[in-house]
C-alpha cells in the first residue's frame, strides 16, 4: 500500500513538474509572438497590405498591379527571383535589398520565400489619364502636384480636399513620399477612390511636361512675394505643394512659373501641408467658379 502511495505522490509530481514545464513553454512562446508582433507593428510601412512569396509577387507584377515597394532577401538571384528583378525594374518599382530577418519579421505567412512587396491600396493612373479626365471635364485642367508628402493623414486629408474641389488628379514622386496606403485610404475617407493618383520618377519632367500641354504650374512657397489670394489663379493650373518640414524643393521651385505664399500673421510660420493645400486649392476654386481675374 506505501509503495503505492509513493508511486502516485511520484506520478502526480511529476504531472505537475511537466504542467509547469508546458506553462513556461508556453509563456515563453507568447512573449516570442509578441516580441515578434511589436517588432513586426514598428519596422512594417503604415497600413500598406503586402504580398508573400514569389509566385503571389510575381504573378501580381505580371497583372500589373500597382506596387509601391518589393523588398528582397539578401543574396537571393535564383529562379523566379530573377524574373521578379526584373520586372520590377522593367516596370519602375523600387526595389531593396534586406536581411532575410528582416522578411522574417515583417511576415505574416512565414514562407515568405526570400520576397514580399508592399502594394497600393488603390491602382495608380498615368499622367495622361488625368490630362484625359479634364479633357473630357470640359473645364481647364486643374492638377496637384505633391512633392515629397511622408505623412498618411496629410495625403489623405489633400486627397478628400482634392475631390470636394474637383480637382483633376493628384501626382506623387515614387521615392521620398507615401504612396496609396491603407492608411492614407482611411484618412481621405474615401476619395482615395475618386481622385486619380499618378505616381511618377522625376516630378521635374512631369511638371515641363505640363507646360508643354499650356499648363501653368504654381508652386507654394513662404518665401515668395505673392499673396495666393492676390494671384491670378484661374486657367489650366497645375498647384505643387510641399512638405511641412522643407516646403518644395529647389529644382521644382525653380521649375514653376511662378509661387504664391499664404500670409501668416501669428509666430508660427508655416502651416500643415494638408491645411495649406486646402486653403489654396479652394481659392482656385473660387476664381474659376466668379472668373475673377486679378
Amino acid at each position: 500500500m506505501n509503495i503505492l502511495l509513493k508511486r502516485r505522490r511520484g506520478c502526480a509530481e511529476d504531472m505537475d513538474g511537466r504542467a509547469n514545464r508546458a506553462k513556461e513553454t508556453y509563456d515563453k512562446r507568447e512573449g516570442m509572438k509578441a516580441d515578434r508582433i511589436q517588432y513586426h507593428r514598428q519596422d512594417m510601412p503604415d497600413g500598406q497590405e503586402k504580398l508573400e512569396g514569389r509566385n503571389s509577387v510575381l504573378e501580381a507584377l505580371r497583372a500589373g498591379r500597382s506596387i509601391n515597394r518589393i523588398l528582397v532577401a539578401k543574396g537571393e538571384r535564383e529562379g523566379s527571383i530573377n524574373q521578379i528583378i526584373a520586372l520590377a525594374k522593367q516596370d519602375g518599382v523600387i526595389l531593396q535589398e534586406v536581411d532575410r530577418g528582416k522578411l522574417d519579421s515583417l511576415s505574416s505567412t512565414y514562407a515568405h520565400q526570400g520576397v514580399l512587396a508592399f502594394v497600393a491600396a488603390k491602382d495608380y493612373v498615368d499622367v495622361d489619364d488625368i490630362l484625359g479626365k479634364a479633357a473630357l471635364s470640359g473645364k481647364p485642367p486643374f492638377i496637384v502636384i505633391l512633392d515629397e508628402i511622408t505623412d498618411a493623414y496629410n495625403l489623405g486629408s489633400i486627397l478628400r480636399t482634392a475631390d470636394a474641389a474637383g480637382v483633376h488628379g493628384v501626382i506623387i514622386p515614387k521615392r521620398r513620399a507615401i504612396g496609396l496606403t491603407a492608411a492614407v485610404s482611411k484618412a481621405s475617407a474615401g476619395a482615395v477612390e475618386y481622385v486619380p493618383v499618378a505616381r511618377v520618377t522625376n516630378i521635374v519632367q512631369t511638371i515641363e511636361y505640363f507646360k508643354k500641354n499650356n499648363i501653368w504650374v504654381i508652386g507654394t512657397d513662404s518665401s515668395s512675394e505673392k499673396s495666393y489670394f492676390t494671384s491670378d489663379l484661374t486657367g489650366p493650373i497645375a498647384l505643387v505643394i510641399g512638405s511641412e518640414g522643407g516646403g518644395i524643393g529647389r529644382l521644382i521651385r525653380e521649375c514653376c512659373d511662378f509661387t504664391v505664399k499664404i500670409p501668416m500673421m501669428g509666430r508660427i510660420t508655416s502651416l500643415n501641408a494638408a491645411v495649406a493645400g486646402a486653403l489654396v486649392i479652394f481659392e482656385i476654386l473660387r476664381q474659376r467658379a466668379y472668373q475673377i481675374k486679378i
